[in-house]
């Protein structure tokens, strides 16, 4: 299974949404009467697409999953083989296969299943019995080796494509899932009441402002956000104009998308606007790179994204140097380009660890750390795969976040670790590679981390991460045996 399947299906996902969202928006320009978006024709038709493609990845999940062990029917045919070829160039076939056929089987298969589970001590009996019937015991054992070890590599093999199979499924199922969640943002917005539409348009024609149609989409988590096609009467003017009228006649305080344009002008063109948040993350980040080496296998990324979550990823690549570095600096921005899709932090890490169980990739492997946080209620999401211990600071007080899973690329079910924590104005966010934690005592050095956390005092996130990287390397003689990372920020009001 190669990874160009997965290429194009999501070529074939960005033609659909491409194609959708131009007929829906089209129709917006056109039309000022409300539009029954439940019912909208596009939006089954985007629907039919994510039934199909959720068919799809349901029918490779009912594939067969893999196997450790060779089945009855496929040791039946290497005995048959390993009879009708070396056997039977044996004077003594007859007597073995026809006059004694029952033990003559036994013997053989029961070789076979010690040579499949590797036992030493089984196969030295094997051995010793099977010389009691078979003259040419030491080329029937090295035939039988040979066939063993053939069979072993087919199994991997075929292992391996079961596991695409299932990465392949994976990667079906999260976009239809995702189509469906498109459909709902593009097709169930309904225009605004005409009472709205009306003293929108008043309070921005004083401010030289051409308002032609508004819309309203209620999202599921409670927010609300408000679409319009605006334009001025001459000259350009900020967009923060308009979003200063919506917020004196919602009752809270509205932005324009941080995606969209930032200037109304002449032309008509579509606006967004959503609520603003509550908080603000601000962040800094310090390493160190392992002696010897002039490149860190550390890589990170801090972004706000348009739903108001402020993404953190760290990631530790396999090892140190070049390769370490492309590895985990491929999967953060990975990552980072699926949560900006629309992904959420799981599904994103579930898409990318897939994708790296299709790769060749020499046993390479990556630790992913993952902090989302909310910023209209401060609660913080922790994702981790093989990652090292998170930290949150407050005021006098400490509290890790452990994890005990797997990084990714090692197995094709990724085991994620996910918890989820309300952070508070002034709380800081820690997060570490292991070579930090590496560097500390090894009895115990989570409780001596909270310690130096505790002790270094900072006001600003850069501040905060500096000073606890120089504690710690007070404890290895200021020597980085690994590739070293601390990546801070702290949550404030806006």
């Amino acid at each position: 299974m190669q990874e160009w399947i997965i290429a194009m299906l999501v070529i074939s996902v960005l033609l659909i949404l491409r194609d959708m969202a131009k007929t829906i928006f089209s129709e917006m320009k056109k039309s000022a009467a409300t539009l029954a978006y439940d019912q909208h024709p596009q939006k089954e038709k985007m629907q039919r697409y994510a039934d199909s493609f959720q068919k799809l990845a349901d029918s490779f999940y009912g594939l067969p999953y893999r196997k450790d062990y060779l089945s009855s029917s496929e040791v039946d045919a290497m005995v048959t083989e390993v009879q009708e070829g070396l056997c039977r160039r044996c004077h003594l076939h007859q007597t073995c296969w026809i006059q004694h056929s029952v033990q003559s089987y036994q013997s053989v298969y029961h070789l076979i299943r010690v040579l499949e589970e590797n036992d030493e001590e089984e196969f030295r009996k094997a051995k010793a019995d099977l010389m009691e019937v078979c003259i040419s015991q030491g080329k029937l054992v090295q035939e039988l080796q040979r066939m063993v070890e053939r069979e072993r590599q087919n199994l991997i093999w075929n292992n391996k494509l079961l596991e695409n199979r299932v990465a392949v499924a994976e990667q079906l199922s999260e976009m239809a899932q995702l189509m469906k969640s498109l459909s709902r943002d593009l097709f169930d917005m309904a225009e605004a009441d005409v009472q709205f539409r009306e003293e929108f348009a008043r309070r921005l024609k004083k401010k030289h402002i051409l308002v032609r149609n508004v819309w309203r989409l209620d999202q599921p988590d409670g927010k609300v956000r408000y679409y319009a096609e605006l334009k001025t009467k001459g000259g350009c003017i900020s967009s923060g104009e308009a979003a200063a009228v919506l917020s004196g006649m919602c009752g809270s305080r509205m932005v324009a998308r941080a995606e969209g344009k930032t200037l109304i002008n002449r032309d008509f063109a579509i606006m967004g606007f959503a609520e603003e948040v509550n908080f603000k993350m601000l962040y800094g980040a310090v390493k160190i790179t392992k002696e010897k080496e002039t490149i860190s296998g550390d890589n990170y990324t801090c972004a706000t994204e348009e739903n108001g979550q402020f993404f953190m990823c760290l990631s530790d690549g396999m090892g140190s140097g070049i390769e370490a570095c492309r590895e985990s600096e491929s999967i953060v921005d990975t990552l980072e380009q699926l949560v900006e899709a629309g992904f959420s932090g799981e599904t994103a890490a579930k898409m990318v660890n897939s994708v790296l169980n299709l790769k060749s990739r020499n046993g390479r492997f990556s630790t992913v750390d993952i902090s989302m946080v909310d910023l209209y209620s401060g609660v913080c999401h922790f994702l981790k795969a093989g990652a090292a211990t998170t930290f949150i600071k407050r005021d006098h007080w400490v509290e890790a976040i452990s994890s005990t899973s797997l990084a990714l690329g090692l197995v094709q079910q990724a085991d994620f670790e996910s918890s989820a924590k309300k952070l508070y104005e002034g709380d800081f966010l820690i997060m570490v590679t292991d070579g930090v934690l590496d560097a500390l005592p090894p009895e115990e050095p989570e409780e001596l981390m909270k310690e130096i956390i505790l002790q270094t005092r900072a006001s600003a996130a850069q501040e905060l991460g500096r000073g606890i990287l120089e504690r710690v390397l007070t404890y290895s003689e200021y020597r980085a045996t690994d590739d070293m990372t601390v990546l801070t920020a702290g949550l404030w009001r806006k």
